[in-house]
């Protein structure tokens, strides 16, 4: 999952003037779109390496309580013969300071996918971010996308945000998944940079993951350049 509509979540909660909140409301409602080269997830293709569009809604209360939807075509192939993702979430996210924290449930859910292996997978995650750093961990409450055993698995997400000249953004990512039965360990790694630009958010980014992540995912783990083009409304 992409994972901008959990962030535009965690910023209305936290009372981040939005397009879509009507004033002194507590409720706050986005939208987002857009289209990339290749959905990168965890450093692994879900698209084999083609475009994707993609989107989602997103409902956030004053409390800091929030709820969302979020979707992306992927690759038949890859992922036991559905061509579609969806994802369903909902958490609550603060701050205290500087100090931000965010956790909730995120429901991975593929439909039209082949009987026999079911890759539906359910986590729970719990981040906490201080100025441009993040670090985020999601535990999956079942078997980690159909492979065997192998609840458990923790994803470990270590992130770092800064604004460079001309508000363009830099973004460093490193991610480990620290499997449990069939699903072996490996590492990925992102760099990205991106504006926003008359309305549109556009972006690159350079996706690549270790030897443990190309011995797992062959040529779906290969490294390569992503480029996007986004909307929130």
């Amino acid at each position: 999952m992409k994972l901008q509509s959990i962030s535009l979540l965690v910023m209305a909660a936290l009372g981040t003037p939005l397009l879509a909140q009507a004033a002194d409301s507590p409720h706050t409602f986005t939208g987002n779109v857009g289209l990339v080269s290749d959905y990168a997830f965890r450093g692994v293709s879900q698209t084999d390496e083609n475009p994707a569009i993609q989107g989602g809604f997103d409902y956030a209360h004053a409390s800091g309580f929030y709820l969302g939807t979020w979707a992306s075509n992927v690759t038949e192939k890859f992922l036991n013969g559905a061509n579609l993702e969806m994802d369903f979430y909902g958490g609550y996210a603060g701050s205290a300071g500087d100090l931000g924290f965010n956790t909730g449930l995120l429901q991975y859910y593929y439909p039209g996918q082949h009987s026999g292996l079911d890759i539906d997978t359910l986590e729970a995650y719990a981040g906490v971010t201080w100025k441009g750093f993040g670090l985020k961990a999601s535990y999956s409450i079942d078997d980690y996308f159909g492979a065997t055993d192998s609840d458990g698995t923790v994803y470990w997400d270590a992130s770092f945000n800064y604004e460079l000249p001309a508000k363009v953004m830099l973004g460093l990512h490193y991610g480990y998944t620290a499997g449990q039965g069939a699903q072996d360990d490996y590492a990925d790694y992102k760099v990205s940079l991106s504006k926003e630009f008359g309305g549109f958010n556009f972006g690159v980014a350079y996706v690549a993951t270790d030897g443990d992540g190309a011995d797992l995912y062959g040529d779906y783990a290969d490294d390569r350049v992503v480029v996007s083009i986004g909307k929130t409304f």
